[in-house]
């Protein structure tokens, strides 16, 4: 009889000879248990989707309960549903009066091609703009966002339309023009290693897009619900989107996703034509109704008012050699090395001793830090010397 190690290399897709083959028997707050009852110190998050930790007691009664009272009924928005409307009335609660209609989804890359239809479809125009070392998503649309020659040659042709800008560059804002229908951005850069705004950059974006008349489109798909220390990061950096992008934490582990807009520009996808854009799935009442019990346990705990303590903890402890520079924006941190052949021994070393951390796509010398938000005094203590121990294994392999 094959293992189940063998079964999931032979009938479950790989996307990358690299997989970490862990196999999972349960996972509890800050814990994953491998087959062999070992447990893992989350310090991923499953990048950043577990910010309440895993199996949140809130979380899962939510999920029980509706769960026991109706799944899928019909097609989103044929419907009235409790779980989306008492979830929509929530989280608009939390944002500008000009955020307050919810589209639902099934993930962030559904929420991007969701956003970037409705600015097409809102402006009259075509042309999106993003970031360069930017990811959003892995959809067709989504990923013709991505300015990395190298991945999308295999894929092409890819979306028409589409241009890049440097985030944090001032001058290249002069690209945003009339014929621009949209501008699409993370207000704090993610797969390039965590890059925080300067210089007041979102403004600028804000004030550009307002004057062509473009949409600000802000991806918090990995920054919101507190990673940054605020609820959503345009919070902290005081601006306000025309559309904002959720998803990730959104569902306390369950697949959602979310674009969010003024009601007057979402109702442009229910005439000429009707249907401007569905989804079966989106707005999955047990998916809402653990979206609700989520966000609701973020206020009502208030977990966000200890992430800036938390965030300054980890950079107290984090001091080794081989470390060239900490960069964070709450407990979304990029720890960077001083030399790229340290990082693999970093990596596997703390998984193997018994933390999880990850990579990121377009930063070869820093490793990804954005543990669940629960996370206690003692276990960022306890994280921090798994992964100094596991520093001073690559710096002893090579000097």
């Amino acid at each position: 009889m094959s293992s189940i190690r063998q079964s999931f290399i032979k009938h479950v897709a790989q996307t990358s000879e690299l997989s970490m083959m862990m196999e999972i028997s349960r996972a509890e707050g800050m814990y994953i248990y491998d087959a062999s009852g070992k447990a893992h110190l989350d310090m991923n998050s499953g990048i950043s989707v577990s910010s309440l930790g895993h199996c949140h007691p809130n979380v899962v009664k939510a999920i029980q309960h509706q769960a026991a009272s109706y799944m899928h009924t019909m097609v989103y928005g044929e419907h009235i549903q409790g779980p989306q409307v008492a979830y929509a009335s929530l989280l608009t609660q939390q944002l500008a009066s000009s955020l307050n209609s919810v589209y639902f989804v099934n993930s962030g890359a559904e929420a991007v091609e969701g956003a970037m239809k409705l600015a097409k479809r809102y402006t009259g125009r075509y042309e999106i703009i993003s970031c360069t070392n930017a990811y959003h998503g892995s959809t067709q649309g989504a990923e013709a966002l991505r300015s990395d020659d190298d991945f999308l040659r295999s894929f092409l042709p890819g979306l028409p339309g589409i241009r890049h800008i440097d985030f944090n560059n001032i001058d290249h804002l002069s690209k945003i023009t009339e014929k621009t229908a949209a501008v699409i951005f993370e207000p704090v850069q993610a797969e390039c290693g965590v890059q925080t705004p300067k210089n007041d950059y979102l403004k600028a974006v804000r004030a550009r897009c307002t004057e062509v008349g473009a949409l600000m489109i802000l991806d918090e798909i990995q920054t919101g619900f507190g990673r940054t220390g605020h609820l959503f990061a345009h919070h902290k950096y005081d601006v306000v989107p025309d559309v904002l992008l959720i998803a990730k934490s959104m569902g306390g582990g369950l697949p959602v996703g979310a674009f969010v807009a003024d009601k007057e520009m979402m109702d442009s996808f229910s005439k000429n034509p009707m249907l401007g854009h569905i989804t079966t799935f989106g707005g999955n009442p047990v998916v809402c109704a653990a979206a609700h019990a989520t966000l609701k346990t973020i206020l009502d705990d208030e977990i966000v008012k200890d992430v800036l303590a938390k965030e300054k903890l980890i950079r107290s402890l984090l001091i080794h050699p081989i470390i060239k520079e900490v960069r964070s924006s709450g407990l979304m941190m990029a720890v960077e090395l001083t030399k790229r052949k340290y990082l693999k021994h970093v990596v596997g070393k703390t998984i193997e001793i018994g933390a999880l951390i990850d990579y990121f796509l377009f930063n070869s010398k820093s490793f990804r830090l954005a543990p669940p938000l629960i996370i206690s005094e003692q276990q960022i203590h306890d994280g921090c010397g798994i992964l100094l121990q596991a520093m001073e294994y690559a710096y002893n392999k090579y000097n």
